[in-house]
């Protein structure tokens, strides 16, 4: 499969704001987040990734247990993400998953949010930038794009959903 996004588009203006064209929609389930205590740039968590599912545009996967997010709590208003994970899809395909990703709220969120608890979306901004590698011949294109998206952290779920910058 070729990439469906023409490069042609971006002969009339080469510096013309990037179109989105939705990639995938996941959920990945998450564990208890394990802390590693407080350093000079903030304070330390990892948080396992038990599993989940993506679908995209023909495609459907699973999120494979044994990944993580790596977080790091750098005041009581943000948060910076770096997930780390892998997809199978239902064709057998293998697919490494790097989504960095910042979060911030006011403190008052954003102490609710890391004690576990649900929080309202609305009031937290969760953005992302994930990247890909696979050898899959079908997806082999996403390696070779940008992609942005949104998220919503959830007790024991993080739940995105990815654009593919045209």
């Amino acid at each position: 499969m070729t990439s469906p996004f023409p490069a042609a588009s971006l002969a009339t203006d080469p510096l013309a704001p990037p179109f989105l064209d939705l990639f995938a929609d996941l959920a990945v389930d998450v564990g208890q987040p394990q802390l590693l205590g407080q350093s000079a740039r903030g304070l330390r968590r990892v948080v396992p990734i038990t599993g989940g599912s993506a679908r995209g545009q023909g495609w459907t996967a699973r999120v494979l247990p044994g990944g993580s997010d790596f977080q790091l709590i750098v005041s009581d208003t943000l948060s910076e993400l770096d997930a780390r994970y892998g997809l199978e899809t239902d064709a057998g395909d293998l697919v490494y998953v790097h989504n960095r990703a910042v979060r911030a709220a006011s403190p008052e969120i954003m102490a609710r949010l890391l004690s576990g608890q649900s929080v309202d979306p609305s009031q937290i901004y969760f953005r992302c930038s994930p990247s890909f590698e696979t050898a899959s011949p079908t997806l082999r294109w996403a390696t070779e794009r940008m992609f942005v998206g949104a998220g919503v952290r959830h007790p024991t779920q993080v739940v995105m959903r990815f654009f593919a910058l045209r």
